[in-house]
């Protein structure tokens, strides 16, 4: 027993949300395993997880343990009663909160009317709430109603039989909106798989069902209270993925506004502050390195116009080992220059350039806050060069460098911009390809033909080794545009032609975001061919009959026409080879239908070449109708 409750405190401590761990090794479903623990390890690991985890096994599990410990006081029914109302005001909403109001004591130690009080309140609150058997706790309250005054329970249960019955109808759509939920499933970290993306979408299915208040209530605490319900328990399973915490602060915050916008100041501050305790949770457990997280818990705590708590937000960030701080930096430098003016975001770059973590983005970052929001073009140059001598060889710094100088068109430091990067041999010859392109291209621009032609033989001479025999597929870069090519795609490759620009973007961002943003060179050869195909949308099941005769479903027709001609021409355009065909025409009149039965006399194509078998089985089908077996046309 020892070693079990040893390997238990083990396996609970470190993860708290781990529900289905502690449900595996059974230490709160069994009050023998829980008797191994002392009264006051386990009341330490009720208050860290009860209020966090919101499931219902672990609260049915703190009942016991509450029965278990508080049985022997003189005060027990008091502190079960203030234990059941506790678990009501947190799982309530729960689908199988059935199991925990059925087991309320009806039985008190202290006074009648209390008592009476007490389970009256529990079951009025269960049965309004939309659950799994709330007939059965619909029927034990009107038992207990009838059981202390019949005179007075007539009015208690017609005053709650409306919300009674909107609850029920609730219930079996809530049941049927959860149904295929794996609510004890592990959470892990997203795995991308079919399975995980099916039961994402039926969370986010049962959370939009909550939203659209099938209660029809018009009680807002009531609607947000239900839908974050929804988010606790899909947190359970998807604790890992980002976009289920940042849409459930989004939807206390829109509730907090709505309820402000109503004069409810004191429930739209409660959601205010949950909200952020929301973004607290997800970033202080599961997503301690998500950036998403931090940056919109930031925004929503400078739109509250908390600004130290923001700074301490990205520190905060900033303190986590191991990460790269680039983009951490860049937001809390665009944070304090809009909170706090310019001097404030240079001291967030200044704290940046110290840290060895930082990469280039930083400088292009602070070059072009300076620039848009100082209007001073010398501030930023000097820092796009200080950066120039510390990342010099990376070309995509280069890049934003020369894109600065030409949007201010500063033709000729641009020019010696280019130059001293290509002359410099900081860069190596398979990182300098695209500075070559954007050199013809600026050469293509704003130089002349001379010019031009002087920068493409250099380029050439470059990479001699690779273009060797192939001049050509350099001469497109000086005619192309954005995607216009001035060669087919399939000529550009037969060139061996490289788009040095758009291979070194494909290489840089996701291949779900470069497949729009990059199109391949593709010819209208190489596309595969798109066979027709037929359109079964007008296709219906094929039925066969039983032990049906050969021929019989030539014989016999029923249709709907309306003419003789149409019979003719449907005769005629399905082509069938049989003596007699029996049509059904259904005409409404002012009284009643009328069956009429048209029979047409059709010469038998080809009569000579059908054989003598054919001919007597289908007479003797006629033959068969003429008799009157209308069993088979009816069908």
């Amino acid at each position: 027993m020892k070693m079990l409750s040893l390997f238990a405190q083990a396996h609970v401590i470190p993860n708290l949300y781990d529900v289905p761990l502690w449900n595996k090794i059974d230490i709160w479903k069994n009050v023998f395993v829980l008797s191994l623990f002392t009264v006051q390890s386990l009341a330490q690991l009720f208050q860290r997880c009860l209020m966090k985890v919101l499931h219902i096994d672990l609260w049915k599990c703190y009942l016991s343990y509450v029965r278990e410990t508080k049985g022997k006081l003189p005060s027990y029914k008091e502190k079960m009663a203030q234990a059941y109302d506790f678990a009501l005001d947190k799982i309530g909403m729960e689908i199988m909160s059935y199991q925990v109001s059925y087991t309320i004591e009806a039985v008190g130690s202290y006074a009648e009317n209390q008592r009476i009080t007490a389970v009256r309140r529990v079951y009025q609150r269960g049965c309004v709430n939309p659950m799994i058997n709330i007939e059965q706790l619909w029927r034990d309250y009107s038992k207990y109603e009838e059981g202390i005054n019949v005179h007075l329970a007539k009015k208690m249960i017609e005053d709650r039989s409306r919300d009674y019955m909107n609850a029920r109808r609730v219930a079996k759509e809530y049941e049927t909106v959860m149904k295929g939920l794996d609510r004890n499933a592990p959470s892990v970290p997203p795995q991308n798989s079919p399975q995980e993306a099916q039961q994402v979408e039926m969370w986010k299915k049962y959370i939009q069902w909550e939203k659209s208040n099938p209660l029809r209530t018009e009680d807002q605490t009531l609607i947000t209270k239900r839908v974050m319900f929804a988010y606790e328990q899909c947190l359970l399973v998807l604790g890992h993925h980002p976009d289920i915490w940042y849409e459930a602060a989004q939807y206390l915050e829109q509730s907090s506004k709505l309820l402000a916008e109503k004069g409810d100041m004191n429930n739209a501050k409660l959601f205010s502050d949950e909200a952020a305790n929301i973004y607290e949770r997800a970033i202080g457990t599961l997503l301690k390195k998500n950036m998403l997280l931090y940056f919109s818990f930031a925004d929503y705590e400078e739109s509250r116009m908390k600004h130290e708590k923001v700074h301490s937000i990205y520190n905060r960030l900033l303190a986590i080992e191991h990460i790269d701080p680039t983009l951490v930096y860049i937001q809390y430098m665009k944070f304090a220059r809009r909170a706090e003016g310019i001097k404030s975001g240079r001291t967030i770059f200044k704290k940046a350039r110290e840290d060895a973590r930082t990469r280039h983005h930083v400088y292009a970052t602070a070059a072009l806050m300076e620039y848009y929001c100082s209007k001073d073009k010398s501030v930023a140059f000097k820092i796009f060069e200080l950066g120039l001598k510390k990342y010099g060889d990376i070309p995509e710094y280069i890049l934003a460098y020369i894109d600065y100088l030409s949007h201010l068109n500063e033709d000729n430091n641009t020019r010696v911009l280019f130059e001293r990067v290509l002359t410099s041999g900081s860069l190596s010859p398979d990182k300098s390809g695209e500075i070559w392109a954007r050199f013809l291209a600026f050469e293509s621009n704003i130089g002349d033909l001379a010019s031009i032609l002087k920068v493409e033989r250099r380029r050439f001479m470059a990479f001699k080794d690779e273009y060797e025999g192939k001049e050509t597929a350099l001469l497109v870069d000086r005619y192309k545009f954005m995607d216009l090519y001035p060669c087919s795609p399939s000529e550009l490759k037969a060139l061996g032609y490289k788009d040095v620009s758009r291979a070194k973007y494909a290489s840089l961002m996701p291949e779900a975001v470069v497949t729009p943003s990059t199109p391949s060179l593709k010819d209208e050869a190489d596309r595969k061919p798109e066979y027709p195909k037929p359109d079964t949308s007008q296709m219906i099941p094929f039925q066969p009959r039983h032990l049906a005769r050969e021929y019989k479903h030539l014989a016999l027709c029923r249709i709907n026409l309306r003419s003789e001609t149409n019979v003719k021409a449907f005769v005629l355009t399905t082509r069938m080879h049989y003596s007699a065909v029996d049509v059904f025409t259904q005409t409404q009149n002012s009284k009643k239908k009328k069956v009429r039965i048209l029979r047409k006399n059709i010469k038998i194509e080809n009569e000579k070449t059908c054989n003598c078998e054919k001919k007597s089985e289908l007479w003797a089908v006629n033959s068969e109708f003429q008799e009157g077996k209308m069993s088979e046309l009816k069908r």
